[in-house]
């Protein structure tokens, strides 16, 4: 393949937002810092050194700190998205400094909350593994060393959001969405909303926090108690997962930057068409190769077992291959496989599937392709990957 594919389906701006405002600094969360000691809250040196970091970006240092003393840990490991790594020495240089730990920077690609790599780390002899901008995905009581989750709330101009949500959707029962970094603005301004005539609410998929989405986990939300979605953030990646699993509803973005808001559209029948195709020239395949994702706890053995059974059971014969990045010119280098299904990111097949010469199904259209699960009305994709009972966590969503 000579050229990298395009991405298949792109949204549209069409609407900005123009409301005054003026900036708003958030008040720190008590509860969590109470906990923290005074020597290390009161420390010069050390509020010092924070200030190398941007004021809006809470790196939560003070609480890292006592983390890791209390912890008494000698190497630790920090793992950030690409976003963040600008900032990755000196949190290394403050930690080295006030900890007297060694710290390691792991620079692999993170491209969630799916990718925490306690095991890399771990490998590289470190006792604590402090994760960046992701929620709690992996649960601390399952991996293999101590990690500490560091949100990197975000402090944005919320004046600014409610007054553009008042000009432009007044009257309108909106489901706020957003990533974690946003999450603390989203449930913030959900009372100043109400008193402008906006009814808003937190939506949830459960284990996720309340109004929080990924790109492969978002909320089922009723079309006829919401009028429109709104995303809080950048990027299009979470919000396409909302807008996936609910089509019906208009959804709008409301991008904290540089302070737009827009319209944003997705090719529904298109996506689905394609998915629908890959499935259908599956159907007709003897060998199945199965790829259990290995970047940070994306794939999941469980998840890879109960496919695997399903697809035996049928006559299939399988293939297990183990691939950290999935990529069409390393899956075109093996022969006789007939389909792939990768247990990893459902976004790559549906983003990206048709860039590969055979077809490559995520756990769900796989189940469908074996009639186990079905297609949903409506001309919805579920985005349930990492629920309660997600195929991500090994089960069977619609059993």
């Amino acid at each position: 393949m000579s050229a990298e594919p395009r991405k298949r389906f792109v949204g549209r701006k069409t609407q900005d937002g123009s409301a005054s405002s003026t900036e708003v600094t958030r008040k720190p969360v008590r509860r969590a810092l109470n906990q923290i000691p005074l020597d290390i809250l009161q420390d010069e040196a050390l509020n010092e050194a924070i200030k190398l970091l941007p004021k809006n970006y809470n790196f939560e240092i003070a609480k890292t700190v006592w983390k890791i003393r209390t912890a008494q840990s000698k190497r630790v490991a920090l793992q950030m998205p690409e976003g963040l790594l600008v900032y990755a020495c000196v949190v290394a240089d403050i930690l080295e400094q006030f900890c007297n730990v060694d710290v390691i920077v792991m620079g692999d690609v993170t491209y969630g909350a799916c990718c925490v790599d306690d095991f890399t780390a771990m490998s590289l002899g470190c006792d604590m593994l402090i994760h960046y901008a992701h929620s709690c995905l992996v649960p601390i009581d399952v991996t293999k060393i101590k990690v500490l989750y560091i949100f990197v709330t975000i402090s944005i101009d919320e004046q600014h959001l409610v007054n553009t949500l008042k000009k432009y959707l007044t009257g309108q029962r909106l489901a706020l969405v957003s990533t974690i970094q946003f999450n603390y603005t989203l449930h913030s301004i959900l009372e100043p909303l109400r008193m402008q005539n906006i009814q808003a609410v937190a939506s949830q998929q459960m284990p996720l926090s309340k109004g929080e989405v990924l790109g492969c986990t978002s909320p089922r939300l009723d079309d006829t108690a919401v009028d429109a979605i709104v995303y809080i953030g950048d990027g299009r990646f979470h919000l396409e997962s909302c807008m996936i699993y609910n089509p019906d509803i208009k959804a709008y973005k409301y991008d904290p930057y540089d302070k737009s808001f827009t319209i944003e559209e997705y090719g529904h029948d298109e996506m689905r068409a394609v998915r629908k195709e890959s499935i259908n020239k599956a159907k007709y395949s003897k060998t199945v190769g199965f790829i259990l994702g290995s970047l940070g706890r994306q794939g999941n053995p469980k998840t890879l077992e109960l496919l695997q059974s399903k697809f035996i059971e049928r006559g299939f014969a399988v293939v297990s291959v183990v691939l950290s990045e999935i990529f069409p010119q390393k899956l075109a280098e093996f022969t006789g496989i007939d389909c792939w299904v990768q247990i990893g990111c459902p976004r790559l097949s549906i983003d990206w599937g048709y860039a590969f010469s055979k077809p490559l199904l995520t756990p769900y259209e796989a189940m469908v392709m074996i009639g186990q699960d079905e297609w949903l009305p409506n001309n919805a994709y579920p985005m349930d990957y990492y629920a309660t009972k997600g195929y991500g966590r090994g089960q069977l969503p619609r059993a």
